[in-house]
């Protein structure tokens, strides 16, 4: 036993030094950040507030606003918020530059337990400075607040989408970014000491105790090549959220210190999202339940089965439309083209083409035969359809453009008539133009429309809805996709305008903002508030004026009733 001791002496220090200077271990698991080094706006720790919808008074859905960067301690702060909120189902309205990736997958499983919708958005709380629109004196002791949300501008990027996954909705407008990037570990190495001592039995050493004395951190290193472990559970998350694995493609592609954006049309392809905001709804606004009452606030809701007997396949598209946003629409009808007049001819007048009703596949005849009774005037042409048949558009989009005349969007009113069928044939001239009024307000120009729309030079557009869907299906071939891009870059539209059709299904409206479709192209010009469209252009007998800067020449007007249905 004393050879033992003295011989345990003789190596304890050089024991201790081996332990201070070999141990250096690794603590704890490496971490996973989707976030690169240089971040859009050094958020702060995500943090949750329930908000209320400003200016609502019954019935109005809050939500969850959850806006920050995602730490390891952000699914903690998830939890406590929705045991806060209990059963109620409310949306998580994410705006986040991204984070843990361990953490953003908790939270993302969090959510689909409880059965949560979610999108992307801001929010922007009552009596706020626009620097700091979710200031704290705007929060309750009760942690809510009233305010509204906006898309503009608003992200979710870097970790953020996969927390987004996790909703059983996930929804957020064209002009919100989802962008991802490749996810990075980083390994934080520490260096462990310890006191180790040993004894020797029969010439062997044998370790009687370790203590840890002290440990320093060694530095770190990181990588962003996706290891086995990292690749099995980000494919397993994607599966378990119902996304494609191309969104691991669309990752890798973008380095820690970029970004992808993913497209609208990308992310609906793969599932990241599963449908897109129209023009009227905002990020946090849920699902309609399938009994849901017509006063209560929300989004998507049933179609009802309405009575109405439609004819063609544009005709029952239009009161599906109706059901959808509950809206009363007219009976639906052929496009007929009618020459127009507005004002005391003798003196000054306007006048413009309606161009009203459902488009078939012979309202390109119709429209030439019309245009041939002009005698080459340049009128211009106002629009209110549903859409209908898709290359019939194509038709007359390129025929206006040949004759090289304006489009807008406006609905037509002859005097006389009931509101419910505002051009009435009781009150169409017999021969010659027809007196009318035209209004912007309250007009459309759906689906194929559109494609029309795109003919005109210039074309036009004021308060009035324009809108883009879906031709019929989801899936093109590539020679359908070929013929929609080719009419677009002929017209002078973007091509990015295809991927806003394709995200809206084709029982849906696509609405477009103004400043949408002139960022597509899909016009070139706003009609001025306080003007209406097609009021510009002077009849042949009127005198000369500043309204009506120059005569033109009269021309003989065929009967409007033979054109019109």
């Amino acid at each position: 036993m004393r050879f033992a001791s003295r011989l345990h002496l003789r190596y304890l220090f050089f024991l201790i030094l081996l332990g201070f200077l070999l141990l250096s271990l690794p603590i704890g698991a490496a971490t996973s950040q989707a976030a690169g080094q240089k971040k859009p706006a050094g958020q702060p720790p995500m943090r949750f507030i329930l908000v209320n919808r400003l200016l609502c008074m019954e019935d109005c859905p809050g939500w969850i606003s959850a806006e920050g960067r995602i730490t390891s301690d952000t699914p903690v702060q998830l939890r406590k918020i929705l045991k806060k909120i209990g059963d109620r189902k409310l949306p998580i309205v994410f705006r986040s530059e991204g984070g843990d990736v361990d953490a953003a997958y908790a939270m993302g499983r969090m959510i689909r337990k409880a059965g949560l919708e979610t999108a992307v958005g801001g929010t922007r709380l009552k009596d706020c400075p626009a620097n700091d629109p979710r200031c704290d004196a705007a929060i309750a002791k009760d942690g809510t607040a009233l305010g509204n949300t906006y898309s503009d501008g608003a992200y979710c990027f870097s970790a953020c989408p996969l927390a987004f996954a996790g909703g059983t909705s996930r929804v957020a407008s064209q002009w919100a970014l989802i962008g991802v990037h490749q996810i990075t570990t980083v390994y934080n190495k520490v260096r462990v000491s310890y006191r180790i001592e040993y004894k020797i039995v029969n010439g062997k050493k044998k370790e009687i105790s370790r203590k840890e004395v002290g440990r320093k951190s060694a530095g770190q290193s990181s990588s962003t090549k996706l290891g086995k472990k990292a690749t099995a559970a980000l494919t397993g998350y994607l599966k378990e959220m119902g996304v494609d694995e191309d969104v691991i493609g669309m990752m890798m592609s973008a380095a820690p210190d970029s970004i992808h954006i993913v497209p609208s049309g990308d992310g609906l392809r793969t599932g990241l999202m599963t449908e897109m905001l129209a023009f009227n709804e905002w990020p946090g606004m849920p699902l309609c339940a399938p009994d849901a009452a017509a006063e209560t606030v929300c989004r998507r809701r049933p179609a009802a089965q309405a009575p109405v007997a439609a004819s063609a396949p544009v005709a029952a598209a239009a009161v599906q439309n109706a059901a959808v946003y509950g809206e009363s629409l007219p009976k639906t009808q052929p496009m007929d083209f009618l020459l127009m007049f507005n004002g005391n001819c003798q003196e000054e007048c306007s006048q413009w083409i309606s161009a009203d009703g459902d488009i078939t596949p012979d309202t390109p005849a119709r429209l030439k035969a019309f245009l041939e009774t002009l005698d080459g005037r340049k009128l211009p042409i106002v629009l209110q359809s549903y859409g209908g048949d898709l290359n019939a558009a194509f038709a007359m989009g390129r025929m206006i453009r040949a004759a090289g005349l304006e489009t807008s969007v406006g609905r037509t009113r002859l005097p006389n008539c009931p509101m419910q069928d505002p051009r009435c044939k009781a009150s169409m001239a017999k021969s010659g133009p027809t007196e009318g009024e035209v209004f912007a307000g309250g007009a459309y120009c759906f689906s194929s429309c559109t494609f029309v729309l795109m003919g005109g030079t210039p074309r036009l557009v004021g308060n009035s809805v324009v809108g883009l869907n879906q031709p019929g299906k989801s899936e093109l071939t590539e020679a359908e996709r070929e013929k929609f891009l080719s009419y677009f870059l002929e017209m002078g539209v973007s091509s990015d305008a295809f991927d806003t059709m394709m995200i809206t299904p084709p029982s849906g409206r696509g609405d477009l903002l103004q400043y949408q479709q002139m960022a597509l192209g899909i016009i070139n010009g706003a009609i001025p508030y306080g003007e209406e469209p097609g009021l510009h252009v002077c009849g042949p007998g009127a005198k000369e004026s500043l309204r009506c800067p120059r005569n033109q020449k009269a021309v003989e007007i065929a009967p409007a009733a033979g054109l019109a249905n």
